[in-house]
């Protein structure tokens, strides 16, 4: 009987261990709990609110909050520039080749012995001026003989002729038979016609005397030579003995859209302004003037081939060379102009921020027109003198406060109230003009 019940005890003794070590367990997660929850409070109630963080920070940096418009946002820098009235200029723009008027290849006429050359490769020489001489001696030969043939068939006809006249005499008489009279009158024709085909020979022979003076045909720089002197030159070869082109003047080969040919055409196309310049289109190589359109649209690229023509002293303009071409079409005058940078492009159109008196910033809608690299016109939207933002206008709102490029950013004036810059038409702007209050 002591046996069970000392057993049983132990049983219960063990159990109830194990709940009280649970209790304690339970009690320690408690108490870390509230200690959390109490640091987390304590935080919460010393944090400052945002509004009163706003207002110190505000009377701290010079008195009051920042009022940049809905939200409390801070105020902006921003650039700006006045709306002014400019001309723009309606171009037409394009990639030419630079193509001379006159190239000639120069070919012998006459074979021979090239004798010398009368030039220097690269010289620029002159129409009429001898580039190369064959031996003349051959040709000259063969003029002297045909001279003396043309003297011998010369002789027979004027004996034929006298011959004639003596029978004409005896057959007005008829002491002579008319056969005989015909008969000669037959021969002095086909004498005639051996002293024309003499004649002919001596010019021939003069001619390829005259070719063995090989000139340049037009005034221009001549190329490199094919044959040098002492080597024998054959007339019409596939390659030429050189090759001259004219420089001055050159003209500029380009094409133009579909769409611009009635916009030159309406202006006159002939004498319209072209400027050329280098393949990176940032130097200006010559300015010439518009020579003609071309009578058809290459349906292929629906351009039209146009030629400019230019003035080359400087030989600024180089055969085949790439070019951009620009044509001035037409000048719009008293435009409204802005820089490219004030107009922003929104889901209702195009817009740009006017600054306020208050110098604060309204959305206002604009219609554009042509423009320039750095500026645009506007068809409507805008007046003449009105302070745009060209820079910053990203992040603006409406009715946002904004602080000018003179201005310091915690409201000081760094060199009175207005500041920024004045836009001209031309490009560019000037420092320290006064922006609209």
């Amino acid at each position: 009987m002591n046996g069970p019940s000392v057993g049983s005890a132990g049983a219960r003794s063990t159990a109830g261990g194990r709940r009280g070590w649970r209790l304690v367990v339970g009690i320690v997660v408690v108490v870390l709990g509230a200690l959390a929850l109490a640091v987390v409070l304590t935080f919460c109630a010393r944090a400052p609110k945002p509004g009163a963080a706003a207002g110190a920070a505000g009377h701290g940096r010079g008195g009051g909050r920042f009022a940049g418009g809905s939200g409390g946002r801070p105020p902006i820098t921003v650039g700006i520039a006045k709306a002014t009235f400019g001309a723009i200029p309606i171009n037409v723009s394009a990639l030419g080749t630079v193509t001379p008027l006159d190239t000639v290849q120069v070919q012998a006429r006459v074979s021979g012995l090239l004798e010398r050359v009368g030039f220097k490769e690269g010289q620029l020489v002159r129409r009429g001026q001898l580039l190369a001489l064959i031996d003349p001696r051959p040709f000259q030969a063969a003029l002297d003989q045909a001279k003396g043939q043309l003297a011998h068939d010369e002789a027979i006809l004027a004996n034929a002729e006298l011959d004639l006249q003596r029978y004409a005499t005896l057959h007005s008489q008829d002491s002579v038979a008319a056969q005989t009279y015909d008969t000669q009158a037959a021969l002095v024709k086909q004498d005639e016609g051996t002293v024309v085909s003499d004649r002919a020979m001596v010019n021939t022979a003069d001619l390829n005397l005259q070719f063995a003076h090989i000139t340049s045909p037009v005034t221009g720089r001549v190329g490199l030579r094919q044959v040098d002197p002492g080597n024998q030159i054959t007339a019409n070869q596939t390659t030429p003995f050189t090759v001259v082109t004219q420089m001055d003047p050159i003209s500029v080969v380009f094409s133009v859209p579909e769409g611009a040919i009635g916009p030159i055409t309406r202006q006159g196309a002939a004498g319209l302004p072209v400027t050329v310049f280098d393949r990176a289109g940032g130097t200006a190589l010559a300015t010439g003037k518009l020579l003609t359109l071309d009578n058809l649209i290459d349906p292929t690229t629906g351009t039209v081939k146009a030629k400019a023509v230019f003035a080359n002293t400087r030989a600024g303009l180089f055969p085949n060379q790439f070019v951009n071409v620009v044509v001035l079409v037409n000048t719009l005058e008293k435009q409204v102009v802005v820089p490219t940078t004030a107009v922003r492009h929104g889901p209702q159109g195009d817009f740009v921020w006017v600054l306020q008196a208050n110098r604060t910033v309204k959305s206002r809608p604009v219609k554009t027109g042509p423009g320039a690299p750095e500026t645009v016109s506007l068809a409507s939207g805008l007046n003449q003198g009105e302070t745009v933002i060209t820079d910053g206008g990203d992040r603006l709102r409406e009715n946002a406060k904004v602080i000018l490029p003179s201005q310091r950013p915690g409201g000081q004036a760094g060199g009175g109230p207005g500041g920024g810059r004045r836009f001209h038409p031309q490009g560019g702007a000037s420092a320290a003009a006064p922006a609209s209050q």
